[in-house]
């Protein structure tokens, strides 16, 4: 399962709100929507996000195996 716990805390250490980034850096809403509900987005809004947050994957998110 993909987490994106990785996600906030980077956000929170950047000094970035959700906000910030879908009105300020021009991210989709419905993109955060999943994200929260740990749904699926693509390999190109992680690109952008790393892009934006000036950072790796693995800040964004994580791999937990099913327990």
């Amino acid at each position: 399962m993909i987490s994106y716990k990785p996600f906030y805390q980077t956000l929170h250490k950047k000094g970035m709100t959700e906000y910030g980034l879908i009105y300020g850096q021009g991210l989709s809403a419905n993109t955060i929507h999943r994200m929260k509900k740990g749904e699926a987005i693509t390999t190109k809004t992680l690109d952008t996000l790393c892009s934006i947050l000036k950072c790796r994957v693995e800040d964004i998110i994580e791999y937990k195996a099913d327990e």
